[in-house]
Order: C-alpha cells, then structure tokens, then sequence
C-alpha cells in the first residue's frame, strides 16, 4: 500500500468532503438519508445500493441541485486540474501554449499558472480563418512550444487541419477515460464532467491528482470525488457507466494510482 502518511490524509480528505456534502449539499443529503451509503456510513444501516455511489447520468440531470447551500457555480469545468497534470504527464517549457483539441470543452483552463498560456479549440470545425487554429500556427511559426491536449480523434483533426511541416513541432498528450487506460508513453486521464484526474508518470504508471482528486471501488466501479471542488459538489461519481479497476500504490513514489 502507499506511504501511511499519504493513506492517512487521503482518506480523510474523502471523509471529510462527503460529510460536508451531506450537511450542506441537497443532492446528497437527500440521496444518502434515504438510501444510505459505505466508506462512511452516514445513516446506521442503510448502505446504498451502489454503496452510496452515483452515475454521471444522475448528476447530470440534477446538476442545480449539486451547488452548496451557501452558493456556488452550477456548471462544472471539464479543464479542472490540467495545470497540475500536464507537467506529470509531459514535460512543458515555460512560455509554453497550450492547445485544449476537444469538442465537450469550451472554456481554456484557468490553472496553468503565469507561465503558460492556454487556448481552446473545437477539432470538428476547424477553419482556416479560425482564430484559435491561427494562434496555434503562428506560435508554431514563431517556434514557440505548443502541446495540443485531447482524445485521439481531437488530435488527429488538429494534425490534418496544419501544415504538415507545422504538425511536426507540435506536442501532442492524448487524453484517456478510465475505461481507455493504455501504456503511454504520454497521457492525462479525463473526463468530461470532472476535469482532469491523473497522468501517465514517467514511472509506466497512471498516478491520481491524490491532493485533488479522490477514487474508491464500489460494486458499479470506480468512483470519483473531487476534493478541492466547492461547487458543483461531485462526490464518488461513477465515471464511463461504471469502470472495474483498481486502486493501489506506486511501487516508486508511494502515491496511488489506478489500474484496470
């Protein structure tokens, strides 16, 4: 198992986020005092049937009802972490730019620090006139380093919509759902309502966000719960319908990581 340190303060961070989401959060306080859940067990008895765990498809459709009490966004960020993961996964030069290729995210992520910069671009509606597409090839051209982040389908769009002697500079780290883990070289773990959960460390193996980011396995799979995130509140959210895998150590660095 990893460091007993970093168990220690893992499972506590969980702890306390749930216990919070049950005092403040309607969703959860309404779900779990009728259903019950584990890991901890709020109502005496009463486990849950997913053990207390919930489908995106349920969040989704209850998305106003995951703001706290107290107030917060009613939209999640699905660039959330990328600041933190990207460094993990690939190396990135200061000044670097940073090239979101994927359709479900519209916004640039807000977490890369003073010295990077990020863009955004829908990889299905690339233009030639496209502003995005222009400032990712005159960074290019200027022989700035630009990372393109996304799924594969997003990569390849962004590939076949540059000059081929661009696309050569281009870095690419492709994004991979729990349900897709692979064996690198490169990549971050995504998903499209929670942000970005891990990376493939330069060990060969898929570290969490363990500060950030929280998975346990249930009788449905894997489950997520943000623990950094005020508002909207995601709590062990079943990524993928629902993915087998496991959580243990990394043999190197002490610090969890997911396996499928």
């Amino acid at each position: 198992m990893w460091t007993t340190g970093v168990s220690a303060l893992w499972r506590s961070e969980y702890r306390r986020v749930v216990r919070s989401a049950f005092d403040t959060v309607p969703f959860y306080r309404e779900r779990w005092a009728l259903d019950g859940r584990t890991e901890p067990t709020l109502v005496p008895g009463r486990t849950g049937l997913l053990d207390g765990a919930v489908t995106t498809a349920d969040t989704t459709r209850a998305m106003v009802d995951l703001v706290p009490l107290a107030g917060g966004a009613t939209e999640p960020d699905p660039a959330r972490g990328l600041g933190r993961m990207l460094p993990q996964a690939r190396s990135v030069p200061r000044g670097s730019l940073v090239v979101i290729a994927d359709p479900e995210i519209a916004l640039p992520p807000t977490d890369l620090g003073r010295h990077l910069r990020g863009s955004v671009l829908d990889p299905g509606a690339l233009r030639t006139d496209s502003p995005a597409l222009a400032e990712l090839a005159n960074a290019l051209l200027r022989g700035d380093s630009v990372v393109a982040v996304g799924p594969d389908k997003g990569l390849a769009a962004l590939d076949a919509a540059l000059p081929p002697d661009l696309g050569q500079r281009l870095a690419r780290v492709p994004h991979r759902a729990l349900d897709e883990l692979d064996g690198g070289p490169y990549g971050v773990l995504h998903d499209a309502q929670l942000g970005y959960l891990g990376a493939f460390g330069r060990c060969g193996r898929w570290h969490l966000d363990w500060r950030q980011v929280y998975v346990r396995s249930t009788k449905a799979g894997l489950a997520v719960t943000l623990l950094r995130q005020n508002s909207p509140r995601m709590v062990d959210v079943l990524v993928a319908g629902g993915v087998a895998g496991k959580v243990t150590s990394c043999r190197r660095h002490g610090t969890p990581v997911v396996l499928p």
